[in-house]
């Protein structure tokens, strides 16, 4: 477990910063984070976690717990954070980049912990397990199509430029080019 975390954190970094290095390549926009919005944020958590399913997968795929360990590893990422980024800048009126980080970090380590515990469970029902891996493509399929087609809400803002998606940064590089 501590090994994924560590592989999920570090790959979750350099996707920070990877659409920028690839020179805005939209297939990496795919991948990594295209703006500051929630949304990107919860994206680099969610790409390593899902690549890293390839390995966990061969490893732990014939637990009959594994897609419902994996779906609900998949929801914590996508739940915790907004509520620690959305409760903490409630209070403090703006964001900490130091709790930002530290944030990120910590969601992956909990997504993990949940993915361990749910393996460690007796085996559930099918049913549960049937939906684990439903919701599982689902989320996969949601988060291949959110950056080209972002909703227009909260989540996918990017606070720097008020704009969605790969246009937000679009227009962060115009505005850099101009200062």
């Amino acid at each position: 477990m501590l090994i994924a975390i560590i592989i999920i954190s570090v790959v979750g970094t350099l996707l920070h910063f990877t659409y920028e290095f690839s020179h805005h390549n939209k297939i990496m926009a795919l991948f990594a984070a295209v703006n500051e919005s929630t949304w990107e944020h919860i994206k680099i958590a969610l790409t390593p976690t899902l690549l890293y399913s390839l390995y966990d997968g061969f490893c732990y795929g014939t637990n009959p717990n594994y897609f419902f360990a994996k779906v609900l590893s998949l929801l914590t990422i996508i739940l915790v954070i907004p509520l620690i980024f959305y409760s903490y800048t409630s209070l403090t009126k703006k964001p900490i980049l130091v709790i930002d980080i530290l944030s990120f970090y910590i969601t992956i380590a909990l997504s993990q912990l949940v993915f361990y515990a749910i393996l460690k469970m007796p085996a559930l029902p099918f049913t549960i397990n049937y939906i684990g891996a439903v919701g599982t493509f689902i989320i996969f399929g949601i988060y291949m199509t959110a950056t080209l087609f972002p909703v227009k809400n909260f989540l996918f803002k990017d606070p720097l430029t008020k704009e969605y998606g790969i246009k937000a940064h679009e227009i962060y590089d115009k505005q850099k080019k101009h200062k």
